[in-house]
């Protein structure tokens, strides 16, 4: 699923709204997703949420956990439940699930949505996916160890747009850096699963 607007779409979209004040979209986690849920958005966006979430869940609890944290600025606390509602990184996923069928039951045009083809899930790209997740050497080992599993278990289409997530987030908070070269590497990746031209440009701002 690509989005309407050639920015970020799916599981790493719904990820980059999970910012450092990520609470007055909602005092729980459920509740900040209806919030970005609005009732004019796209079917084609909860779809792609939808899509990626299935695929997560074929990931062990844990994994879904490291990959979270490392792609949103929530904190380790996000699975402590009494202050988000969310007690584990499956049960959080099944969650969002459930919010994504709610939205699409209750909007037409749902059942219009195009079925993504196969070939956007990059299996041919696996390990150009691979080499890339084990470049971002400012990554802790548990977050390339997520990232590898899914490639593995999902699609390394969502594994990739996870690891953008990921040194964004952790690269902005460690002061990380990208060198040219390897920006421009991440852009071809981009290019070669079909993204928008505003996917892979939000780590170009680590480029020195």
């Amino acid at each position: 699923m690509r989005s309407v607007d050639d920015s970020d779409f799916g599981m790493s979209w719904l990820m980059s709204t999970f910012h450092a004040d990520w609470t007055r979209n909602g005092p729980t986690a459920a509740e900040a997703v209806e919030y970005q849920f609005w009732d004019e958005l796209d079917p084609e966006s909860v779809f792609a949420v939808r899509r990626d979430a299935a695929l997560l869940l074929c990931l062990p609890s844990a994994t879904i956990e490291v990959l979270w944290l490392a792609c949103t600025a929530t904190g380790p606390s996000f699975f402590s439940e009494e202050r988000t509602g969310v007690s584990s990184g499956t049960v959080w996923i099944e969650t969002l699930v459930n919010l994504c069928d709610i939205w699409l039951s209750g909007h037409a045009g749902a059942d219009e949505v195009v079925a993504v083809p196969a070939e956007w899930d990059g299996v041919e790209l696996t390990d150009t996916v691979l080499a890339e997740i084990g470049a971002a050497d400012f990554l802790p080992v548990e977050v390339v160890s997520a990232l590898t599993e899914c490639v593995r278990s999902c699609t390394p289409d969502l594994a990739f747009r996870l690891l953008l997530r990921a040194v964004q987030q952790i690269g902005t908070e460690s002061g990380a850096a990208l060198s040219p070269e390897h920006y421009a590497r991440l852009a071809a990746l981009g290019s070669a699963l079909q993204y928008g031209e505003f996917v892979v440009s939000e780590v170009q701002h680590l480029v020195v």
